[in-house]
């Protein structure tokens, strides 16, 4: 039974046993994520959710190893180390301990920083990169124990997805990036969670969180400030929620009143106030959305998976080699169609082109991070295949989005042959799932460099054994390099 769902059941009681009072109004937004988050606990988890928060938790973790090597993260870290002194706070991949505030940022920053983690399609935003991070830095604040902790991720990914559903794709056509928008009401619930705020507390939480929200899409232009949206969000709402146990005061109903998030993100005067946020999008076998979120098998923007998986099916099947193909036409939704015009001068930008990231699958057969860095966008081979990738949208196809993320492409031979593939889900979808045995060989890629493979099989063995454990310092201790 939902939050809304027992709300009702409960207003339903009988007047001197003689007629049914009407059902209480339904709780709006803001209050009804605040009631949940303040109410969740880990007996409520399903088995579904359960399998998914392991598999997403160490998947992000691996991501935040792996990221942290990245320029823009020794960047950030350093700037941090000239401005802060060092704390007790341990972050994924680094020697240096620092402030919970600091070391939440610092990982999400690392978790967003490959272009390799996770996401809720219905809302086109990626929760694992803030919610981890903030779960992470409270976590070793709090020495929760690991029922707690992974109650804490489940409630920061129910919200972040749940916020995003409901408005997507509105605040992308007005330019807004929802991973740092709406991530840092993610990680307020994070902490409210590991703290145990009440819903009082947590709807106030929400309210200060919502003037930390930013993140625009810039980076399409180029640059990396893409990457240090989700340590932002991460930070801020970690910070929002610590002020508002103190008794800071933000605005109440923050979600759906005027002039709040929902008006000023989708850009309409539209009445969210009786909206069932619960309702919005997609759900698996699981009430809970960590249950319907996807994790990457390919280092690039998850657009453009559908055709990559349509492309190296095709390739595999026919045998074909990347000389043979004259062309491949794509046809898919719109908001993916935008990335058919995006260039490859920036790690980021070709992690989000269409003609790149598919010239390097035809190449290479796979998409990997290697071939997005300085050297693999200036592979000739691979920069010879771009001028063969069209992109156009498909009206039918965009409307079966977000529903799904529909793709039909069309691969043309030298020989005149042609093959059409589609793909409706890319693998790691909750429809599509990654196997367990390639989420592990994709952690042991990022982890075992900066690791060890000892350690970063002792990581495995503690995330799927999360809820025995008493405190949770101990493991986030070995995450540190």
């Amino acid at each position: 039974m939902s939050i809304q769902e027992a709300d009702r059941a409960a207003a339903k009681g009988r007047s001197g046993g003689k007629k049914v009072e009407a059902a209480a109004p339904r709780l709006g937004p803001t209050k009804a994520l605040a009631r949940f988050v303040a109410t969740l606990s880990f007996d409520d988890i399903d088995a579904a959710a359960l399998y998914k928060l392991r598999c997403h938790t160490l998947d992000t973790i691996g991501v935040c190893l792996a990221g942290g090597r990245q320029e823009v993260s020794r960047m950030a870290a350093s700037v941090l180390e000239e401005l802060t002194a060092p704390g007790a706070v341990p972050v994924p991949g680094l020697s240096r301990r620092t402030d919970a505030l600091s070391a939440a940022f610092l990982a999400g920053t690392a978790g967003h920083g490959l272009e390799l983690d996770d996401g809720f399609r219905p809302g086109a935003i990626h929760p694992g990169c803030v919610v981890i991070p903030a779960a992470l830095a409270i976590g070793h604040v709090t020495g929760a124990d690991g029922k707690r902790f992974l109650a804490a991720i489940t409630a920061g990914y129910e919200v972040a997805a749940r916020i995003a559903a409901l408005l997507h794709p509105r605040p992308r056509w007005r330019g807004f990036h929802n991973t740092s928008a709406i991530g840092v009401f993610a990680a307020a619930a994070v902490t409210a969670v590991l703290k145990g705020y009440n819903e009082t507390v947590v709807e106030n939480a929400f309210g200060l969180a919502a003037s930390s929200s930013s993140g625009i899409r810039s980076y399409v232009r180029g640059g990396d400030v893409k990457r240090i949206h989700p340590g932002l969000a991460a930070r801020d709402g970690i910070l929002a929620a610590l002020l508002a146990a103190k008794g800071y005061q933000g605005a109440s109903d923050v979600l759906e009143c005027k002039d709040g998030f929902f008006h000023s993100f989708a850009g309409t005067e539209e009445d969210f106030s009786g909206a069932d946020i619960f309702a919005a999008g997609g759900q698996a076998n699981s009430r809970f959305a960590v249950a319907d979120c996807y994790i990457k098998p390919h280092a690039c923007c998850r657009h453009l998976h559908p055709a990559i998986d349509a492309l190296l099916d095709i390739l595999k099947t026919e045998d074909l080699a990347a000389e043979d193909v004259t062309s491949i036409d794509v046809a898919t939704y719109k908001i993916a169609a935008t990335h058919g015009k995006i260039g490859w001068n920036a790690m980021t930008t070709a992690q989000m082109s269409f003609p790149f990231a598919l010239a390097a699958a035809l190449e290479h057969r796979a998409v990997h991070l290697h071939h997005f860095d300085d050297d693999g966008r200036k592979d000739r081979n691979v920069l010879r295949h771009c001028a063969k990738v069209h992109v156009s949208v498909d009206g039918a196809l965009d409307a079966r989005y977000p529903s799904q993320r529909p793709v039909r492409i069309e691969v043309a031979t030298r020989s005149g042959r042609r093959f059409t593939g589609a793909v409706d889900e890319p693998l790691g979808a909750a429809s599509n799932p990654l196997p367990d045995a390639q989420l592990r060989e994709k952690f042991h890629a990022l982890a075992d460099p900066v690791i060890g493979s000892k350690r970063a099989e002792g990581v495995a063995r503690d995330v799927w054994a999360l809820e025995r454990t008493a405190d949770v310092r101990p493991f986030i201790e070995g995450l540190a390099a």
